[in-house]
C-alpha cells in the first residue's frame, strides 16, 4: 500500500513564487542556464545550476559546484527567502496552460514503495544522469524538484480536491510560457487523515516523469541508512518530494524523432522501403499530426509531408512492443535506418510535441537532419499496462507539459 506522507516544506517567501520558482534543471543547456540567471539572479536555477555561479572552465560536476549550491541554499533559507511550514501539510499544485488545468497533491513518497514496487516505473536510467543529482541532493540536504506521479483516479480525492480548491490559494502567479501556477495549503486534521488513508488504500501508483530525480532521491536514502544504521524509517531521508496527479488530470503530448540521414538511400528510396510496412499518402506541404494509433507523419529531405498508415494491427498481447514509439524503432529505425540503441545513437534526435510541427520541418529543411517522424501521443493507459506488467518503454515515449516548477516547494532530510 502506498504511504504518502505530509511535510513541512519550505516555500518561497509571499510574494517571491514568481522571482524563485523555475523550470527543472534538465530543461537547460549550461549557457541557457546562465542566461536564465544573469537575468534573473533570484531564480532557483542558481541553485539547480549552481555551475552558471562559476566560469565554464569549471566542471558542471565539480565539488565546489555542488557545496554552493549548499551554500546558496542555506543563505536563502538565512535571510527569509524560503520560509518552512509551523507543521506538515498536504498541498495542492495546480497548473493552468492554454486554458486546460491540471492539479495534483504535494506530498513525500516513501523510498520503501519505490524499492518494493509500489510505485512502477516505466523507463531505464543512466548512471551518469543519476550521479549529478546524488550529488547534488547529498550535499544540499534537500529535495527541490519534484518527481511527478500519477494515480487512477480516486473518488475521495477528486472530492477533497475540489472543496479545498474553493479557498484562496496561499499564491498565485504566471511562470514562463504563460503557466499559471497556483497552491493551496492543507492543514486540516481530518483532511489529512482522508489523504493518507485514500493512497494507503492503492497498491500502485505511476512515475510520469522524472525517472533519474526518483532513482537519485532513492539512492540519496539509501545512503543516508547506510550512513545511520539506527534508522527508524521516519527519518526524513525515507521519503521524497513529489506531486501526485490523478490520471484525468494529465495531458499526455507528442514525442517525436528527427534522423539525420536515410542510410544511404533517396527519398523516393526510403519511401519504397517502408511500402511494405504502411499505406503511404504523399500530403505535400501539409503538416501531418496522426489522428490514431498506428498512423504517422513523416517529413522528408524532399519537403513533403506523408502519411504513413500500419498495414497490419500490432499483437496486443505485448504492451511494450504494441507502443507506437516501438513499432518506429522495431520496423523502421532499427532494420531500415540501421539505428540500434536510440540513447546512444547521435544519427536520432528527439523533439517534444510543445515544440511543433514548425520544429520538425526547420530541423529538416535547415539540413541537419534528411527526416522528421510526427507520433501519435502514448496514452496513460499505455504507460500504466507497461508499468504493470513490469516492462520499460522505449526511451521518450511521453512527453508532459506543463512541467512541475522548481523551487516551490523544498524537502530537507
Amino acid at each position: 500500500m502506498a504511504e504518502i506522507r505530509a511535510f513541512a516544506a519550505f516555500r518561497p517567501a509571499e510574494g517571491m513564487e514568481d522571482k524563485i520558482a523555475a523550470l527543472p534543471y534538465d530543461v537547460f543547456n549550461r549557457e541557457e542556464a546562465k542566461r536564465v540567471v544573469r537575468s534573473n539572479p533570484l531564480s532557483f536555477l542558481a541553485i539547480d545550476r549552481a555551475e552558471t555561479q562559476f566560469p565554464d572552465t569549471v566542471s558542471t560536476y565539480d565539488d565546489r559546484v555542488y557545496q554552493k549550491a549548499r551554500d546558496m541554499l542555506d543563505e536563502a533559507i538565512e535571510n527569509g527567502s524560503f520560509v518552512q511550514d509551523p507543521a506538515p501539510c498536504y498541498y495542492l499544485y495546480e497548473q493552468t496552460m492554454n486554458g486546460r488545468s491540471q492539479t495534483g497533491i504535494v506530498a513525500c513518497s516513501s523510498i520503501d514503495d519505490y524499492l518494493s514496487g509500489v510505485i512502477k516505473k516505466h523507463e531505464n536510467t543512466r548512471v551518469t544522469k543519476e550521479l549529478d543529482r546524488i550529488r547534488h541532493v547529498d550535499t544540499c540536504n534537500a529535495q527541490t524538484g519534484p518527481i511527478f506521479l500519477c494515480y487512477r483516479n480516486d473518488a475521495v480525492l477528486d472530492s477533497l480536491m475540489a472543496r479545498c480548491r474553493l479557498n484562496a490559494p496561499a499564491c498565485d502567479f504566471v511562470s514562463d510560457g504563460n503557466i499559471r501556477n497556483r497552491v493551496w495549503v492543507i492543514n486540516d486534521q481530518a483532511d489529512l487523515e482522508t489523504i493518507h488513508s485514500a493512497f494507503q488504500k492503492m497498491d500502485r501508483i505511476y512515475i510520469a516523469d522524472g525517472h533519474h530525480r526518483c532513482a537519485s532521491a532513492v539512492k540519496v536514502g539509501l545512503k543516508r541508512r547506510e550512513e545511520n544504521p539506527g534508522y527508524t524509517g521516519e527519518e526524513e531521508f525515507n521519503f521524497f518530494l513529489c506531486v501526485l496527479f490523478p490520471q484525468d488530470q494529465l495531458m499526455v503530448m507528442d514525442y517525436n524523432r528527427v534522423v539525420s540521414d536515410l542510410c544511404g538511400r533517396t527519398p523516393q528510396e526510403f519511401l519504397d522501403a517502408l511500402r511494405p510496412i504502411f499505406e503511404i499518402r504523399c500530403c505535400g506541404k501539409e503538416p501531418v499530426r496522426p489522428a490514431r494509433k498506428g498512423e504517422f507523419g513523416l517529413y522528408l529531405c524532399d519537403g513533403n509531408w506523408y502519411r504513413l498508415e500500419l498495414r497490419e494491427e500490432p499483437d496486443g498481447s505485448d504492451p511494450v512492443a504494441a507502443l507506437d514509439v516501438s513499432i518506429l524503432q522495431d520496423r523502421v529505425l532499427t532494420p531500415i535506418l540501421k539505428i540500434g540503441d536510440p540513447k546512444e545513437d547521435p544519427r536520432i534526435d528527439f523533439i517534444g510535441g510543445i515544440r511543433g510541427l514548425k520544429e520538425l520541418e526547420r530541423r529538416v529543411d535547415s539540413g541537419s537532419m534528411a527526416a522528421a517522424f510526427s507520433m501519435y501521443p502514448t496514452s496513460l493507459d499505455e504507460l500504466f499496462a507497461v508499468a504493470d506488467a513490469g516492462e520499460l518503454m522505449p526511451p521518450k515515449s511521453t512527453w508532459f507539459e506543463p512541467k512541475l516548477l522548481s523551487g516551490l516547494f523544498i524537502h530537507r532530510l
